[in-house]
């Protein structure tokens, strides 16, 4: 192995399959879900499900919160989810220091609920991570249920986080789970990466592992990796260490298709099973709050979200929206605009989708700036999400509003296949330049992104 990693001029092996933190890749929407599960396990009340397809990342994701955590927060890890209802909560007994041993099922459960109000006391909060989580038991899924009941006073003891593969979503479509899937309150979903994202995927891992060279997978050599591995980061992994060593063994430092041809033989990847039909609007179930992070384009923020609640009370106010000035080149200063916030913009009577204050502020936002925009003038396009991503979409217009001008933020609905989406969009310029213009002075990771120039006439 020193011979293949001299080859390259490599410090350790870059496409390794165990889960380590410092190959963790923030594109593709992976860091702003991490971030936005840091805030939905910190500030939520509920119970968190994560999805993935196997080697999606979803272990990866769940170490990162392991060390990302804040010191309040107390994190138990399970990673063997087969257990029994008693034993999982012994397990949870144990990881807190809890003599289990000969106790029984309620007299376990009540030394728990103790254990946690002594830490709640102390300003500590308790996070279970349960990796795996398809295959727990059913009587084990119960027992989550009823451990996410354990309060004081209006307070959760315990906060539950799922990781799992997609199989866990069929499962809680049961009738006999309705009363689990009502207390999942944030639903996040590891989508595999694009042809794009598995390009920037290879070089992320190779200079992460010492790689200072120019990259040596040639186009088709990424675009049959990501063909074969259908974008699921461990088969990438596999296929891309594979190809290195059969570029190695040719004596070469150029990684093509032939290599890769190669490795993908070598894998013997199967294809993905087809799932069965799983309309996403299930995964709302008429629950406060439902969301998944499903991002077509991935933002990455510094500053931290405020609390979110996707259902506010209805007589509850939106928060205000902090005022931050850009430079002049990036967004044309507009009048502050009165804002509705029970704006619900081309919402069908029938819509049971409720979004979160700061949203229904930006889609009062987008209503009175529409009514006079101009055909012929051209705005920022930002992100593009299904509606019944609540959660996120509020999360991202938080993080926006500290790094651009709220004034200029919009968020609208519109219909894109026959799918509900919410759009975000920034500024008002005359031109098409000017748009270009400003968008080469967004943030840096904003343009990270690929945000890109729309006219309104289109937006119309």
């Amino acid at each position: 192995m020193s011979l293949y990693l001299d080859h390259f001029g490599l410090r350790e092996p870059p496409f390794r399959i165990t889960p380590h933190t410092d190959y963790f890749f923030t594109g593709a929407n992976r860091g702003p879900t991490l971030d936005a599960l840091i805030y939905a396990i910190t500030q939520d009340e509920g119970i968190v499900k994560v999805t993935g397809e196997v080697g999606s990342g979803k272990t990866m994701l769940c170490r990162m919160l392991l060390e990302r955590l804040p010191e309040n927060v107390e994190t138990l890890y399970m990673a063997n989810p087969s257990l029994s209802r008693h034993e999982i909560l012994g397990a949870i007994a144990d990881e807190l220091g809890i003599p289990a041993e000969g106790k029984a099922t309620h007299s376990l459960t009540r030394a728990l609920q103790e254990a946690l109000i002594e830490r709640y006391a102390k300003g500590k909060r308790v996070v279970l991570l349960i990796d795996e989580a398809h295959a727990m038991p059913a009587e084990s899924l119960e027992e989550i249920r009823l451990l996410s009941n354990l309060e004081a006073k209006a307070a959760k003891l315990l906060q539950i986080a799922l990781f799992a593969q997609p199989e866990l979503d069929e499962r809680l479509a049961a009738t006999d789970m309705r009363q689990l899937r009502e207390r999942i309150t944030q639903h996040f979903n590891l989508t595999p990466l694009k042809q794009d994202d598995v390009a920037a995927y290879i070089e992320f891992r190779l200079r992460a592992a010492g790689y200072r060279g120019p990259n040596p997978f040639t186009a088709d050599a990424v675009t049959m990796i990501a063909k074969a591995s259908e974008g699921l980061s461990r088969r990438i992994n596999i296929l891309a260490d594979k190809a290195l060593l059969a570029a190695y063994s040719r004596g070469i430092h150029e990684v093509g298709g032939n290599e890769v041809k190669v490795a993908e033989q070598d894998a013997r990847f199967s294809p993905l099973a087809p799932k069965s039909a799983f309309n996403s609007k299930s995964l709302l179930w008429g629950v406060a709050g439902a969301s998944t992070v499903a991002l077509v384009t991935a933002m990455i923020f510094g500053s931290p979200p405020r609390a979110v609640h996707d259902t506010p009370s209805s007589d509850s106010a939106p928060p205000p929206i902090p005022q931050i000035e850009p430079s002049p080149q990036t967004a044309k200063r507009a009048p502050a605009l009165p804002l509705r916030p029970d704006a619900q913009t081309q919402m069908p009577a029938q819509d049971k989708i409720r979004f979160a204050p700061l949203t229904r502020q930006h889609f009062g936002q987008y209503d009175q700036w529409i009514a006079d925009a101009k055909n012929n003038h051209y705005f920022i396009q930002l992100l593009s999400a299904d509606a019944t991503q609540t959660g996120e979409i509020e999360g991202f217009l938080n993080r926006a509003t500290s790094v651009l001008d709220a004034s200029q933020l919009r968020a609208y609905r519109s219909s894109l296949s026959g799918r509900d989406r919410v759009g975000v969009i920034f500024g008002d310029y005359d031109t098409r330049e000017e748009a270009v213009a400003a968008m080469q002075l967004l943030p840096g990771p904003i343009k990270a992104a690929q945000p890109f120039p729309r006219q309104v006439s289109k937006l119309r």
